[in-house]
């Protein structure tokens, strides 16, 4: 017979996993405002492997408009300029032999609108995870009935699993909305 309880626990791990997806995605989304976070799928050759960035240099913010990123190498300069001229991050990197700078554009108004649109898609993907898990459950649920589950059970199971989608999705609307605010804040 079907543990709801462990269902239920299931569902929402799945659900909390599609609102970190989301967060990250979110993360990685240039907004105006420097963000180390913007690198996080670099990745540079080293020695041979390719490691992420973080890995090879010390990544930092020293103003709202600049990354600064410091080799531990000094040889590593040209690969990691290389990886980020290679990435979709779309800044180009400025060395002076030590340390690699990138300036952060201040984006246009189309451009931050076209940033809003691409947030919303991500968000809109997540928002679909949720609600696949929660019609897998539902599924799972109506098929324990034939085996044993009683239908009081079930309703209770499915009220409980609802009120766990509405809550993941508030969450993923929250989270859109900040970033959303972020971008806009010119």
């Amino acid at each position: 017979m079907l543990d709801v309880k462990a269902t239920l626990s299931t569902a929402e791990e799945r659900m909390e996993m599609a609102a970190m997806f989301l967060e990250e995605s979110l993360n990685r989304i240039r907004a105006g405002r420097a963000n180390v976070a913007i690198l996080d799928g670099v990745r540079v050759n080293s020695y041979g492997s390719m490691v992420p960035l973080n890995q090879v240099a010390n990544v930092s913010c020293p103003d709202a408009r600049t990354i600064a990123i410091r080799p531990w190498d000094k040889k590593a300069i040209r690969d990691i300029e290389k990886a980020i001229m290679d990435s979709d991050v779309g800044i180009t990197p400025e060395n002076n032999g030590e340390i690699i700078r990138l300036g952060i554009p201040q984006p246009t108004e189309e451009r931050r609108k076209e940033l809003v649109k691409q947030c919303n898609k991500i968000g809109e993907k997540a928002k679909v995870e949720v609600r696949n898990v929660r019609g897998e459950v539902k599924d799972k649920l109506k098929k324990a009935i034939k085996e044993g589950l009683s239908e009081d059970n079930e309703k209770d199971a499915e009220l409980e699993l609802q009120k766990v989608h509405d809550k993941y999705i508030k969450k993923l609307d929250d989270l859109l909305a900040a970033k959303q605010k972020e971008i806009m804040t010119v």
